[in-house]
């Protein structure tokens, strides 16, 4: 049986990253970008910086899930990049504005329903 402190371990905590570089030239391209962004955005996504989401999942297959569905969220053209990593290795990210240091977002606790 699994006890709520390995529910919780920043080792199987995940979080991922969705890069992207989508062309806007025209304006079908302008609307499926957007739409991606969206898509994300439904997905618990939130934005990084404004090529860059993140979202956080309590656990790998949880992670998986979320990859799933962003994999349906592509459009026909652009480059997108997928990076999946632990808690732990989320929270040693070193973040500047400017020259000055911040912390890296906080963990948000998820409610988990049986």
């Amino acid at each position: 049986m699994t006890t709520s402190l390995e529910r919780l371990s920043e080792y199987r905590i995940m979080w991922i990253l969705v890069f992207f570089d989508l062309p806007t030239e025209t304006k079908k391209d302008r609307k499926a970008a957007a739409k991606f962004r969206k898509d994300l955005q439904g997905d618990g996504f939130t934005m990084f910086q404004f090529s860059i989401y993140i979202r956080h999942c309590a656990s790998r297959e949880n992670m998986e899930v979320h990859l799933k569905r962003v994999k349906s969220y592509l459009p026909e053209y652009g480059k997108v990049g997928v990076l999946y990593i632990t808690d732990k290795q989320f929270g040693e990210m070193q973040v500047f504005y400017g020259k000055k240091a911040d912390k890296p977002q906080p963990v948000s606790l998820q409610l988990e329903l049986f």
